[in-house]
């Protein structure tokens, strides 16, 4: 199945929207939190769509696959962003002061 670029970008931006209005007084790791549930309700939205569609209660197979793709693409970007992080991680542990 082919995701066009305006369908990512949808998708980034249910995920990580961006703020309007100056600096968020949110700490890093609540807005990491908030954002890793988002993912986690993306996932049980995707399983809960697969559950109608194998018991007969959804007939529409098209919204069950969007559902799973959008939980499959919200979690690999989780995953490269956890790559990006521990990568950094990495680069600062090998500097020398």
């Amino acid at each position: 199945m082919k995701i066009d670029p305006s369908t990512q970008m949808n998708l980034i931006n249910q995920i990580a929207p961006e703020k309007q209005n100056g600096q968020s007084d949110k700490s890093f790791g609540d807005v990491l939190e908030e954002k890793l549930e988002k993912v986690n309700d993306l996932q049980l939205k995707a399983d809960k769509a697969n559950r109608d569609l194998i018991t007969g209660e959804a007939q529409d197979i098209h919204s069950v696959m969007i559902a799973t793709e959008e939980a499959k693409l919200a979690l690999e970007m989780t995953v490269q962003v956890r790559n990006k992080v521990i990568e950094a991680y990495k680069e600062i542990n090998r500097m020398q002061i």
